[in-house]
């Protein structure tokens, strides 16, 4: 009998794969790391090719680290960097242009011209998500514009579109294939969550056929099979999410009101707000979390600044040698001093959304010390999160029950016990904090009855450490004020100058 459920990790400047076993632990795991380009200022590029032949190269790795044979893998499950823009010829499978990456800023005046044209609120309605060049609609208009007789074969049915999850399947599936799933459907800015299909409104509105776009699948069951001519054994693809929202599941946040943080270079924070969608007023994403055993969705803030700002301590400031001697510096003092460390150096993302605010230090005495700035900094990546829970929490309507929290970080004690001490709900972090990788075995794992259902799920996650608020309301309160203001002289300060 298989042994083994083979995860497909294919992120921005990587590509992973992990196997893990019917306990949900990781057996083995290989990365390889892929090339990035940046052909102008403000342009992000891949190579589609490159980012297949190390994903296929990883995974046979892993096996071979594992002992494993192919015929030991149940299933294969697939997350991805998202938005991210594949167009490829569907007989050659071969890409007609590099891959236009997430980050990629080219098409920001095509969003702009979308919304002046009065398509800004058709866009929100139907898709939930806030008008910009980081989906991948505009994207595939820029595509479809700028490569030579792309709209005509687009036209004809010979090319295909994909976020990175579809051209991973296209390839593992010989071309046999073409679908993504609706995790990723709801980030390119063209599917309607409500109507769950392909808007024909916005396709048209964009001048995108509709014949260049996948099938839309449920997030958990069977895709396709990967032939045993390529991989040695029949394996069926049965699971495939978004790198946040299969961060979300492999944190076995499956009731509203669960959430999950991720504390990488940014923060992502996912809230689960149900079989319905929850309209955002204050300024998040509502998007499909995944489709297992029906239709789950979810509030999400993104943080442009979080890990980056202990980077920043380290690279700018020559404060701490190492990224983890932040949190001894830190505790090295009982608090933050009335120091207030606003990490705004790409502007603000959730609630603010202000591109024109900048990082700045309020408060600095002659008493102020190093330790000073480490505990404000790490105060200030807790506060950014504080604000994009609370937004949520308006929006959804109730209250997080906890804060369920990965990524390196996440490692940092004091971090996660600020963070309690702010939110006033437990901060939890799993003993296994491969949750993005674990989410995808998850999906494909249940498909094919690897485990047979999710309260199995819940049985094998296992706390790592839990974090209990114990803050005093008035340090609290006085910590919440401070920051309201400074980060309220930060907002548009590029802007001013």
């Amino acid at each position: 009998m298989p042994s083994a459920l083979l995860a497909l990790d294919q992120g921005t400047t990587s590509s992973r794969a992990i196997l893990f076993d019917d306990a949900g632990r990781p057996i083995a795991s290989a990365q390889k790391e892929f090339r990035q380009s940046f052909p102008r200022p403000g342009w992000v590029e891949h190579d589609p090719n490159e980012i297949w032949s190390s994903q296929s190269s990883v995974a046979t790795e892993a096996l071979a680290r594992a002992g494993l044979a192919p015929s030991d893998v149940a299933a294969i499950g697939i997350t991805n960097q998202r938005e991210t823009t594949v167009l490829w010829d569907r007989r050659t499978l071969e890409p007609v242009h590099p891959a236009i990456v997430w980050q990629d800023r080219r098409t920001a005046g095509q969003v702009r011209r979308w919304v002046e044209a009065g398509l800004g609120d058709r866009i929100r309605d139907r898709t939930g998500l806030v008008p910009d060049a980081y989906f991948s609609a505009s994207k595939i208009a820029w595509l479809l514009e700028h490569v030579p007789d792309a709209r005509r074969r687009a036209e004809r049915g010979e090319l295909a579109f994909g976020t990175v999850d579809a051209w991973l399947i296209a390839r593992l599936t010989r071309g046999e294939v073409h679908a993504t799933d609706v995790s990723n459907a709801s980030r390119t800015m063209l599917y309607d969550i409500h109507e769950r299909r392909w808007s024909e409104e916005l396709l048209d509105a964009f001048a995108i056929p509709e014949a260049v776009m996948p099938k839309v699948v449920p997030s958990s069951g069977t895709v396709g099979t990967v032939p045993a001519s390529w991989f040695g054994a029949e394996v069926p693809i049965a699971g495939v999410a978004g790198d946040q929202q299969a961060a979300t599941f492999g944190q076995v946040c499956f009731d509203a009101g669960m959430g999950k943080c991720t504390y990488g270079t940014g923060g992502f924070l996912v809230l689960n707000t149900g079989p319905e969608p929850v309209p955002s007023k204050n300024r998040l994403l509502t998007t499909v979390a995944w489709d297992q055993a029906g239709f789950t969705y979810a509030l999400e803030g993104s943080i442009f600044v979080a890990g980056a700002a202990v980077q920043w301590l380290r690279d700018g400031l020559g404060l701490i040698r190492e990224a983890a001697e932040i949190e001894r510096l830190a505790r090295s003092v009982p608090d933050a001093g009335g120091v207030t460390v606003v990490p705004a150096f790409t502007g603000l993302g959730a609630p603010h959304w202000d591109p024109h605010a900048r990082g700045a230090i309020f408060g600095i005495t002659r008493g102020t010390a190093a330790a000073h700035l480490a505990r404000a900094t790490l105060d200030g990546i807790a506060l950014q999160v504080h604000d994009v829970v609370r937004a949520m929490e308006a929006d959804a309507g109730f209250g997080l029950n906890e804060l369920r929290v990965d990524g390196g970080a996440s490692n940092n004690d004091l971090l996660m016990q600020l963070q309690a001490d702010l939110l006033q709900v437990p901060v939890v972090r799993p003993e296994v904090t491969e949750t993005t990788a674990l989410g995808a075995a998850y999906l494909a794992g249940l498909a094919v009855g690897f485990w047979p259902d999710r309260a199995s799920l819940r049985a094998q996650w296992r706390e790592g450490a839990r974090f209990e608020p114990n803050a005093p309301d008035a340090e609290r309160e006085a910590t919440l004020a401070r920051w309201a203001r400074a980060v309220g002289r930060t907002e548009g300060w590029e802007a001013e100058a």
